[in-house]
Parts: C-alpha cells; structure tokens; sequence
C-alpha cells in the first residue's frame, strides 16, 4: 500500500473513535468451503513485480488500486504483465486469466506519498482477456458506505500471500471528502482489497484499500468512495481510452484451470506500497 500525507491522515481522524477497539482477528480461508462466496476475489499479479489484491464485479472486470497498475510518475504497467488469480489458495486458483486492458483514472499520478486528490482517483479496472463464468465466480457490486461503523476486508498480504485472510469486523473511524478510514489488519500486498458492507444478503464492495500507515501498533487504512469512480473507468474503457492494453487483446487465451505448481508466483515482493512512521 501507499503511504499518505500526514495531514490527510490527521484530517480524517479527527472525529475517529480511540484505540482499543474490538477487531476480529483473520481467518485464512484455505479450503474450497473456506472460500465459499469470495470465490471472486483474487491475486492481481505483476510478473517481476509482485501482487495487488483485486475482486470481480463484472466476469471480465477486476476492481484494484490504481497503484498496483500505474508507476509513480503516472505510466502505466504493462498489461501483458498482469494476470489475476481468482480464489487463489495455496497454489490452486479457481482461474487463472492474462488481462487485456487496464484503465485508470485521468489525472492519477500514482504519488507516494499520496495527497488527498491522488487517494480519491486510487482505482483501477482490468479487463481480463476472457470472462470468469459467474457459476465459478460470481462478482460483487460496488456500492456508497453504509450508515454503520462496522466492514470486512478479504485480502493477501505480505506473510499471507499464499490464501486469502478474512477479518470479519473492522471500524469505520471517519469518511469525509470522498475518503473513508478503516482501521482493518492491511499490509503490503493488501492494495485494492475489498472493504466490504456485509449488512445485506450479499456483502458489497463499499471501498478498496489505498493507503497505510501504522501508529502505535495500529493499522489504519485509507480507502475511497467507489460508485462514481467505477462508472467514470466503465465509460473510459468503453471509449477506449485505456492506460495499457496487450497487442490483439480480442485473441488473448481463455480461462486457465490452475492446479498446483502450474504458472508463475510473484514470491514476497510487491508494487504496494505500505509505510511504518
């Protein structure tokens, strides 16, 4: 993840609850039950360059963080490099599918750290060079926060990298400007994790992790309000008006079947950015 200017962290937890919270801890889901209804959350892989976490919201559309796509700076990464992983546990994915485009928003600059109008425009789509049936995985939407305090994130990370880990209760601590506050167990690698509202029949996608920094031992993440964004990257995907796309992308390979030691790992390493004080 990235870290962010200290004075939008401030900003945004002004009005936050104290430490001290009762936070569930994580829960690895390593077994196909485990994976029971996050079968559409993934790993986002950068080949020689690490992983992102990404989720399904339509068969050919992952929702990440723009920084796991974009270099400082603004250029883009290679879509030829980027493959997504879906409900990747242990070596064995549900799919493994290349993507054929990426889109950001304008304007992204992919700074670290990130002042607040970088933070807003952190989201990316991919669109993946053949769709994930829904039977296999079936996508989230993606929705304004809730009224409540309490999300859940499902996210890999640095040390578990290899299945996915659930934290079922984390806190809203503030949202405000278009940015929300969560103080979620994240670290590297958790980069356009799902922040999800769970209130309802099927949780939705009300955020994706950003941003980092650890105070005292305690984890707070930044993320951003969704729904607007989503749809401006929808409409300059159908314009054409990409960040990167692979060369003949309408005859790139379907969906691989992964089993265990087919394809590449991208290891420890990752494009995330996360920063201790």
């Amino acid at each position: 993840m990235k870290a962010l200017v200290p004075s939008v962290l401030l900003a945004l937890l002004l009005a936050g609850p104290g430490a001290g919270q009762n936070n569930s801890g994580l829960d690895r889901l390593d077994t196909r039950d485990d994976l029971r209804g996050w079968e559409a959350i993934g790993r986002v892989e950068i080949a020689e360059g690490g992983f992102c976490t990404g989720t399904l919201i339509a068969p050919d559309l992952v929702l990440t963080a723009a920084h796991c796509v974009i270099e400082s700076g603004g250029a883009p990464i290679d879509a030829a490099r980027i493959s997504f992983r879906a409900g990747l546990a242990d070596g064995v994915a549900l799919a493994e599918v290349p993507v054929a485009r990426t889109v950001a928003p304008e304007g992204y600059l992919g700074l670290n750290p990130s002042p607040a109008e970088d933070l807003v425009l952190d989201v990316a789509l991919l669109q993946l060079g053949s769709p994930v049936p829904s039977s296999l995985a079936a996508p989230f939407t993606v929705a304004l926060p809730g009224t409540g305090d309490e999300v859940s994130v499902v996210s890999y990370a640095a040390g578990r990298e290899e299945a996915l880990s659930w934290q079922r209760v984390c806190r809203v601590l503030d949202k405000r400007d278009g940015l929300i506050a969560v103080d979620c167990d994240v670290t590297f690698g958790s980069s356009g994790a799902p922040v999800l509202d769970r209130s309802g029949y099927r949780a939705k996608i009300v955020s994706i992790i950003s941003s980092g920094y650890v105070e005292n031992g305690r984890t707070i993440a930044i993320g951003m309000e969704l729904p607007d964004r989503v749809d401006e990257l929808k409409a300059r995907l159908r314009a054409g008006k990409v960040s990167s796309e692979v060369a003949g992308a309408s005859a790139s390979p379907g969906v691989k079947r992964v089993t265990p030691g087919d394809g590449a790992d991208a290891g420890n390493s990752t494009g995330a950015r996360f920063i201790k004080p």
